[in-house]
């Protein structure tokens, strides 16, 4: 294959007309056109690297890996490096296998990671756990290039010898080392880097950035679905201040300047998570757009999504040179960034609004373990007086931070009873793995009418979590879900007194569907329309539910063993007596 076209130089910044030839899915040779005119080209538009994904967990936008690569290329994204961590804590090492599997039987560029933290906690039952001899065989696969974010960042500072073992087998086949570590600073954040780890996707503030930045790490700029950076990373006052504190003012003229200041300082534009609704709009061609929009020059960060993470991960691709994978991007203009066509490995897959490939079908398989729950099952006893003082999850709209506060609610019948009008819940985690163990506590925030809802999207070990108005409703929930294998699911009393149910099926590993995107982007619209109409205030509900289990981010959350207070990292008990 051969054509002309203008081009993006993502060596020299420079756009020009070039003859580009394409042999055995490689870039041959590139010839620029040497012209005073307007170069008559074989596509309309520039041609650019295709985008490349350094940090995203397939599982969160629900979909098998084939059904999300078609759904990416009609965006530009030609290539992810995928976390498999979520499939890996339902599956173990053969949930990373299929996912490999399913992502080979696509026409695009799939890599991956070997998860470093499975299960993420002693505190929670998840069922699988990947060995440091199960991570050695997944090194050996060419499809992993990478240790997965290392989120245990206490046992790394602390000298833990599981999770030394794992660094030193990274560094031993020279596979870089993914880092999470939030908030970390100081002697703590020196020693984790220390120890091989030279990435972070974690920041949220310009100040946590540039102190990682100045001590070697390349800084993933996160714009997911649950977690947006990028405005605070690419604050306007926070850059003049930092590029002053430079001196640059004294060395430099006011054009070389602004120059400076569109250059992004970071390494990586990443989606971390990308639920379906938001991928339907877009991937990292909008979050390229809006990095031009917060002042950054189009160029440097199509660098960002391209050459930067190829240079790192050590890809074949990132430019528009010879030996390079012919994976392309071809939009109508930088300043629009419309996709008109998408290439991987010198083929078209995406062409004027059609995707040129079908998706393979992702094995399905039981992972739910569980007897039918009961009511009762989801009561809270107390034999100590008529009322009792409990702690509650308060949940905050947008954030997966909680807080942790103090109610008094009543005892009927020794049970304890939620306080509807005041807007104190139940809620629920219900072990999926086949040892038939839960654990109930009380949360703020729902604002639920005769409801319940559930989901088995639970970080990070994914049994049942559901939080509902009566146990009744809330035991129908978890059955609706352990029934379908997965999903997420709404039970309600109508207006007439009558039960309705609703559910966005998730059969695989309970995270993902086969179906595509516009379909399942569909059934959660519905789902989150129906939530809103029983009474829920927040913007992601399922969202919100799925990381109240998530035992490493503060303040107060719930898994099946216990209620756990983070900032104590120990459990905690419902009831003050």
């Amino acid at each position: 294959m051969e054509f002309k076209v203008y081009m993006l130089d993502v060596y020299t910044n420079f756009i020009y007309p070039a003859h580009i030839n394409i042999k055995n899915g490689l870039i041959k040779d590139v010839t620029p056109i040497v012209t005073d005119k307007d170069q008559e080209t074989d596509f309309e538009g520039i041609l650019l690297p295709g985008f490349i994904d350094s940090h995203i967990h397939i599982e969160s936008s629900m979909l098998s890996p084939s059904q999300f690569a078609r759904i990416a290329v009609s965006h530009g994204t030609t290539s992810v490096i995928a976390d498999p961590h979520e499939i890996a804590n339902v599956c173990g090492v053969k949930g990373v296998e299929l996912m490999i599997e399913n992502a080979n039987s696509t026409p695009f560029d799939f890599y991956f990671t070997a998860p470093s933290c499975v299960p993420a906690t002693s505190f929670e039952t998840s069922g699988g756990e990947l060995s440091l001899r199960e991570i050695e065989t997944l090194f050996q696969k060419d499809e992993i290039i990478a240790l997965g974010e290392m989120m245990n960042f206490p046992g790394v500072i602390n000298e833990d010898i599981d999770v030394l073992n794992k660094l030193d087998l990274a560094k031993s086949y020279q596979k870089p080392i993914d880092g999470h570590s939030p908030l970390l600073s100081g002697e703590d954040l020196e020693k984790y880097i220390s120890q091989g780890i030279y990435t972070d996707h974690e920041c949220s503030t310009f100040d946590e950035a540039i102190e990682k930045k100045k001590l070697g790490m390349k800084i993933m700029v996160r714009e997911g679905s649950s977690a947006k950076n990028m405005e605070a990373l690419f604050d306007y006052n926070k850059r003049i201040n930092f590029l002053n504190s430079n001196d640059l003012f004294e060395d430099i003229s006011l054009e070389e300047f602004e120059d400076v200041f569109e250059k992004p300082i970071f390494d990586f534009l990443v989606s971390d998570d990308k639920n379906p609704q938001d991928l339907l709009k877009g991937h990292l061609n909008t979050t390229l757009k809006k990095a031009q929009d917060l002042g950054i020059d189009m160029i440097e960060a199509i660098k960002m999504v391209t050459l930067n993470p190829a240079l790192y991960y050590g890809l074949n691709s990132g430019a528009i040179t010879n030996g390079k994978k012919a994976n392309f991007v071809l939009v109508d203009s930088l300043e629009n960034l419309n996709v008109k066509k998408t290439f991987i490995n010198g083929n078209i897959v995406y062409d004027e609004g059609n995707v040129l490939f079908e998706a393979k079908k992702f094995p399905v398989k039981n992972t739910f373990k569980l007897d039918d729950k009961k009511a009762h099952d989801f009561e809270i006893y107390y034999d100590k007086g008529k009322s009792a003082e409990v702690n509650v999850i308060k949940i905050n709209n947008g954030e997966i931070v909680t807080d942790k506060i103090k109610s008094n609610l009543k005892v009927e019948n020794n049970i304890i009873k939620a306080d509807l009008i005041n807007d104190i819940l139940k809620i629920s985690v219900v072990e999926r793995y086949g040892s038939n163990t839960m654990s109930n506590a009380f949360i703020k925030g729902f604002n639920l009418k005769n409801a319940a809802i559930g989901s088995s999207v639970s970080h990070d070990s994914h049994n049942i979590i559901v939080v509902g108005t009566s146990s009744e409703l809330m035991a129908d929930t978890t059955n609706l879900i352990a029934k379908n294998q997965g999903g997420l699911a709404i039970v309600y009393l109508d207006d007439d007194g009558s039960k309705k149910k609703e559910i966005l099926k998730l059969p695989i590993a309970g995270l993902m569907t086969n179906e595509n995107c516009f379909n399942v982007s569909e059934n959660l619209e519905k789902l989150h329309n129906l939530s809103k109409k029983l009474g829920s205030t927040l913007d992601s509900p399922f969202m919100t539910l799925s990381f109240i289990s998530l035992l490493v981010i503060p303040s107060l959350k719930l898994s099946n063993k216990g209620l756990f207070d983070v900032n104590e990292f120990s459990f905690v008990d419902v009831v003050n007596n």
